[in-house]
Order: structure tokens, then C-alpha cells, then sequence
């Protein structure tokens, strides 16, 4: 059976889109790609591959028999997500940058050219599901549970969602390269981008030292001991243990002899100062409760009376909590247990069963210690 409807589809060279395009041309789709380029500051750089992704994307389509054209949103990505990326970053948080990169970029500059081009829906490789029920949309986690990207997908809203396809939602990532590999796709084996979404994977250090301001400062312990001396506040995040350059500094030791880690703990942007810890269960690292703002609701309308589930870190197992909302866009979440290194900046999306009802950006977690 054909058909016809023209669907839109997300390239980036990797095999998750590729697999994705040519599934839906199995099913009879008029499919055709299209490959973003939302990077240019460095296109000369070593670690841009851009380039190469394009040749990646273009090759794929020739064999599976589409069509595809590039589109650029440099001027997009650094208005809508890289400016407020740094914003963050300079604030002494510790953004997800796909998180907005997908709200702004992927579904709403993408979706917004795809509909110019006479398509109906737009698809990408994401490890998601849609489901319509009573005539509302829903986002559901992906069949593979080591996979599913639900948790960047969490500020979509109903016309996103009802205009969006995620074809490898019931795969997992195996079925997904063997299905390159059958088709003869040359990218089935490619890595996985683990990169900046759209930027790439520079080393992050040394790429924010080209966009931020920073100021070196004290490391101290919660005894306000100084132990060494940061290079920035804005080049650490919470629960962070390499790099943060005290390695040459004994630790205290426990009561079996063993040295404990240092962890980082706290940032105080007022003082200029990072706080770090010994152990991964200090009581600086664990929290009971969360306040998260901008929250974003796929129902439109924050959950109330469900049993839920939160995430506040991609590849997080969920955990139950009770939730309130404490403002307009903001809201509090409470653990039943404490839950380890909850950070400013991160998302804190929440789910029942499958179903992802939405979240918002973590302003602040609530410490069980003092």
C-alpha cells in the first residue's frame, strides 16, 4: 500500500536518521532529508565535521532513493540555544543544551521549513513514541529502555508532537545497525555523537575559554579549609570528581584507613569560591527536594493526583517523588529518598509509567545536610 504523504526527515550522517528515512519510505511515505547546519563559527576547525556528516547524509539518500537538500539555522541556534547555553554557563549552572536545541531548533525552525516544503509531518531518529489518545498527544519512552532520549524531548507540545514521527521508537540500537548493515549503508558502524548538540565534540574547556569571562578562585572544603584554586567556576558541575585539579591532595581518611574522592560540591558565584567534598554520599550531595522553573507540560496543564516518576539526568533511573506547583512556571518535587547530585541547569522531567508529562530546568536543590 502507498502512501503519499510527503514526511520531512532529519539527517545528521549518523545511522539512527538514516534507518529512520528509509523505514519510512518502506511504508510507502514520500520521504525526503534534510541535513541542518546550525554551526559556522569554526567550520575551519579540526573537531567540525560538518562537513563530513553532509557527504555521510547525501550518500545515504543515494542509496536508499531520496531526496535530500541542506538548510541552514546558524542564525537560529546562536539566538535561540547557544546565547542562552552561555547565559546559563556564566551563572554557574550546568545547561543541557539538546534539551532546548530540540524545543527550538529541531522541532520548531526545522519543523516551520518542513511545513514550507509541502510536508505533512516531519520525523527524526529519535528513541521515542508518539501516541494519540482521545484525541490528545502523548510522548512515550522508547521500546529500549538504554536508548530512550524522552527526556530532551520533554518540552514539545501538542502541535509538535502531532505533527512528528520517531520511526525507530519500537527498535533498539542493535536491530538499528543491523538494518544499515543490510542495506549496505557505509555509516552503520559510525560512532555515536556524544558532542555539544550541533557544535561537536571539541574539548569543552578549551571551547567555552573562547565564549566566557572567568576568574580563578579559592577551592574550599565545608570546614573552609582552601585546598587548591579553581580556573572558573563555570567549568564545573555538581558531583563532578575528575579534573577538578586537587588530585595531589590527601584526603581525609575514613575509619577502615581508605583515602575517600573529592567531589565538587557547591559554588558560591557571590564569593567566587568552589566547595568540594570527600565521598560520593556527603550530605552536600544529596537532596530531598528540587525547585525547577520554565516548566514546560506536553498535556498543556501541570499533572495533578498521579503517581509519578522523575528524572533529573538523562540516563538517571527514575525515582518516585511528590510534586507542587510553586509559581506560575515553577515548581517543587520531593524525594523519598535523598537522590545524589541534583544540579542547577539540568532538567527534571517527570513520567507516569511510559508517558512523559513534561518537567522544567533546576534551579535549586534542597541539601539533606547543612
Amino acid at each position: 500500500m502507498t502512501n503519499r504523504k510527503k514526511i520531512v526527515v532529519g539527517m545528521s550522517g549518523g545511522v539512527d536518521s538514516s534507518v529512520a528515512a528509509w523505514i519510512l519510505k518502506e511504508q510507502g511515505y514520500e520521504v525526503v532529508g534534510l541535513f541542518m547546519k546550525n554551526w559556522e563559527d569554526d567550520d575551519s576547525s579540526d573537531f567540525c565535521l560538518a562537513k563530513q556528516d553532509w557527504l555521510d547524509a547525501v550518500s545515504v539518500a543515494d542509496v536508499i532513493g531520496i531526496d535530500i537538500e541542506a538548510v541552514n539555522f546558524a542564525t537560529e541556534y546562536k539566538e535561540r540555544v547557544f546565547t542562552e547555553f552561555l547565559r546559563e554557563y556564566e551563572a554557574g549552572r550546568t545547561p543541557n543544551p539538546d534539551v532546548l536545541c530540540n524545543a527550538e531548533i529541531k522541532f520548531k525552525a526545522f519543523l516551520d521549513h518542513a511545513i514550507s516544503l509541502g510536508a505533512e509531518q516531519i520525523a527524526t531518529g529519535h528513541y521515542a513514541r508518539v501516541r494519540e489518545n482521545s484525541s490528545r498527544f502523548e510522548l512515550l519512552k522508547a521500546k529500549d529502555p538504554g536508548k530512550d532520549q524522552s527526556y530532551f524531548l520533554h518540552r514539545l507540545n501538542q502541535d509538535q508532537l502531532s505533527r512528528t514521527l520517531f520511526p525507530l521508537g519500537e527498535l533498539n540500537k542493535t536491530q538499528v545497525r543491523q538494518i544499515a548493515q543490510k542495506l549496505g549503508l557505509h555509516n552503520a558502524r559510525k560512532k555515536d555523537s556524544t558532542g555539544i548538540c550541533f557544535i561537536g565534540e571539541r574539548p569543552f574547556r578549551e571551547f567555552l575559554n573562547r565564549y566566557l569571562s572567568f576568574e580563578p578562585g579559592p577551592i574550599k572544603t565545608p570546614e573552609g579549609d582552601i585546598i587548591g584554586e579553581h580556573v572558573g567556576l563555570s567549568f564545573y558541575t555538581i558531583g563532578q570528581r575528575k579534573g577538578i585539579g586537587i588530585g595531589g591532595v590527601r584526603a581525609y581518611k575514613k575509619e577502615d584507613g581508605q583515602h575517600r574522592p573529592w567531589y565538587v560540591a557547591r559554588k558560591d558565584m557571590a564569593n567566587n569560591t568552589l566547595y568540594v567534598v570527600q565521598g560520593h554520599s556527603h550530605p552536600w550531595l544529596m537532596s530531598l527536594e528540587l525547585v525547577a522553573g520554565q516548566s514546560s507540560w506536553i498535556a498543556q496543564t501541570p499533572p495533578a493526583g498521579k503517581t509519578m516518576t522523575v528524572r533529573t539526568r538523562y540516563r538517571q533511573q527514575d525515582v518516585s517523588c511528590s510534586f507542587s506547583m510553586s509559581g506560575p512556571a515553577q515548581f517543587n518535587a520531593r524525594f523519598a529518598e535523598p537522590q545524589w547530585a541534583i544540579t542547577p541547569g539540568q532538567s527534571a522531567v517527570f513520567y507516569q509509567d511510559d508517558v512523559c508529562l513534561g518537567g522544567g530546568i533546576i534551579e535549586e536543590a534542597l541539601s539533606s545536610g547543612s
